[in-house]
């Protein structure tokens, strides 16, 4: 994407405020055609002084008292204009820059879990506060005073050549040379500003990554090797950003001195036509009123520019997460998933992940309503994988899942997710109060139905002890929580949600064996009418399951209760000695 494509896509995205960008695009104009008369009036003004020995002094005053008058309402009226433009640029930038955080927010949570699994959450973090905040910055400075500089170069510049066009061609060149200049270091540093950014990315994530594990940090004595290895991304952007600051700063130099030359240009150009009756005093003096306002607005151009093109690389980053679209698309006219019963029903589902081998093969099965259903296997056999399908994280590449008959690619998203609830070997709290990590379940749940679903998920004793009771911050992750206590919570809220299907994903796997017995009684109270799926490596909490399937190699291989399937000596019988040897 090019910088004026990057930029292009800035001014659309404050499309949904057309009326207050038209009126700020009037506000401009007006503002850009106040100052162009305001150094007419003062070369007006000063040759009139010229003239004050051969006129006579009452005509003199009159004369001088109109343009001066008139130049102090100009100026003040110029002073409101800007006055409204800007507090009007800043209210559209404050505005833009929420919608658009709000927006990339609301994406990137949208996004399915294959999206996270390969991008780093300091990375998404950067990407969304910095685009953000460069978007405010162009929005702003754009409509408060780049529109007005283009207003000048456009409209105003060519209109100076009517009142002496060899003087106004001082100011063309002036112009051609910013452009130049502008134009040249874009060209030479672009790549190096690309490098520079993704280094600051990869910094943004290290640290994120550091401070997100820090005590593992901390316990493996990793402070000196963190901060070395974090010093040494801070040198890997120092050297790409400085050749770039180097040559901005050239460029800052450059213009300078050209405004300096076309002062000069003008003084001495002005003084030869003067002296060949081809310039007035007033036409020279209106001529070093334009120069000193163009040189101004060109200078906050080739700012705007160095700044425009400094955060193109975030705002390209930004626009990317923006465009990166769903694995799993919602249809137009998808329907609200309705569940009677519960009914679950996998017919010849295979997958594979793109790119990758296939991860299931012809799975069929059916989970009867209210039955529990328990998948095992080895490690990476596809038992997570499907029940990830059935949550649409991914869609089958062959096959079909239906619920109660409604194949899962003709609902939304939103009403399958709504009917199933998921407990997490890792419960992935919020970090907020318990009783907002609850309401995650149930966002109107009364307190009444906080407190059964917690004495349900037996964790009401545990959390009336807490220095807050409902309203203590339990911290990232639920640091300051056990692992039991995190677990019951979550079960309580899964209670909470009341969805008729139920995953249950390696829930107890972390836990020993007396915080186990309390959880397992809470599970108990939560599986029971829903349809559920076990997924467990703990062979011995699937025992009660009413068909167990076993997995391996992305097949189902055996299935049926647990007392047939260890009679029958094959794959899952030896899964059960294994366990019970290493016991």
């Amino acid at each position: 994407m090019s910088i004026l494509q990057t930029y292009a896509r800035v001014l659309a995205a404050m499309a949904r405020d057309r009326r207050i960008m038209a009126g700020l695009v009037a506000g401009n104009i007006a503002a850009a055609a106040l100052q162009f008369l305001d150094p007419m009036l003062f070369g007006r003004v000063i040759g009139l002084l010229a003239q004050s020995d051969t006129m006579p002094r009452a005509p003199l005053i009159a004369h001088g008292t109109d343009l001066i008058l008139l130049w102090v309402a100009i100026g003040t009226a110029g002073i409101l204009t800007n006055l409204a433009t800007a507090l009007g640029a800043e209210r559209l930038a404050h505005r833009t820059r929420l919608r658009a955080i709000q927006s990339c927010f609301n994406h990137a949570l949208a996004l399915p879990s294959a999206f996270h699994a390969n991008t780093h959450s300091g990375e998404i973090m950067k990407t969304l506060l910095s685009g953000s905040e460069s978007i405010f910055a162009l929005a702003l400075t754009f409509f408060r005073e780049n529109l007005s500089t283009a207003v000048a170069v456009f409209v105003l510049l060519p209109l100076s050549a009517f009142v002496n066009w060899r003087l106004s061609t001082v100011l063309f060149i002036l112009v051609a040379i910013f452009v130049t200049i502008t134009v040249f270091v874009v060209r030479r540093t672009q790549a190096a500003q690309r490098r520079a950014n993704a280094a600051q990315s990869l910094l943004a994530a290290r640290a994120q990554d550091a401070i997100g594990n820090v005590t593992a940090v901390q316990s493996f004595g990793r402070l000196q090797a963190e901060s070395t290895s974090f010093a040494a991304l801070i040198d890997e952007v120092v050297r790409h950003q400085f050749p770039v600051l180097n040559w901005w700063a050239a460029v800052s130099m450059l213009t300078r001195a050209a405004s300096t030359l076309a002062v000069i240009s003008i003084v001495v150009t002005g003084a030869l036509l003067h002296l060949r009756g081809e310039a007035t005093v007033a036409e020279i003096v209106s001529f070093m009123g334009f120069a000193t306002l163009l040189i101004g607005k060109l200078e906050s151009a080739v700012n705007f520019a160095s700044n425009l093109f400094t955060r193109a690389p975030v705002l390209a980053d930004y626009f990317s997460l923006l465009d990166t679209s769903s694995s799993v698309p919602e249809r137009e006219d998808a329907d609200e998933l309705t569940v009677p019963a519960g009914e679950v029903a996998f017919e010849n589902v295979s997958f594979a992940y793109p790119g990758g081998p296939a991860t299931l093969a012809e799975i069929s099965f059916v989970a009867r309503p209210g039955s529990v259903t328990a998948l095992v296997g080895s490690t990476g056999a596809g038992k997570s994988t499907a029940m990830n399908l059935l949550q649409r994280m991914w869609d089958v590449t062959d096959g079909g899942i239906l619920i109660d008959g409604q194949d899962l690619r003709d609902v939304t998203l939103e009403s399958l997710r709504d009917n199933i609830a998921v407990v997490f070997q890792e419960s992935l709290l919020f970090n907020r109060s318990i009783r907002e990590n609850l309401l995650v379940g149930k966002p109107d749940a009364t307190d009444a139905e906080l407190e059964q679903a917690c004495r349900l998920a037996e964790a009401h004793d545990f959390i009336i002890r807490q220095p807050h009771g409902y309203d203590t911050l339990v911290g990232e992750r639920g640091i300051t929580l056990s692992g039991g206590q995190r677990q019951r919570l979550a079960i309580a809220r899964a209670l909470l949600k009341n969805a008729p299907i139920l995953i249950l994903d390696e829930a107890t796997s972390a836990l020993d064996a007396a915080t186990e017995a309390r959880v397992s009684r809470a599970m108990r109270n939560l599986m029971r009418g829903r349809t559920t799926f076990i997924i467990a490596h703990r062979l011995c909490t699937v025992r009660d399951a009413d068909e167990i399937l076993v997995f391996d190699q992305g097949r189902i291989v055996e299935r049926g209760p647990f007392d047939r399937l260890v009679a029958e000596h094959g794959r899952f019988a030896a899964l059960v000695d294994a366990q019970l040897t290493h016991s």
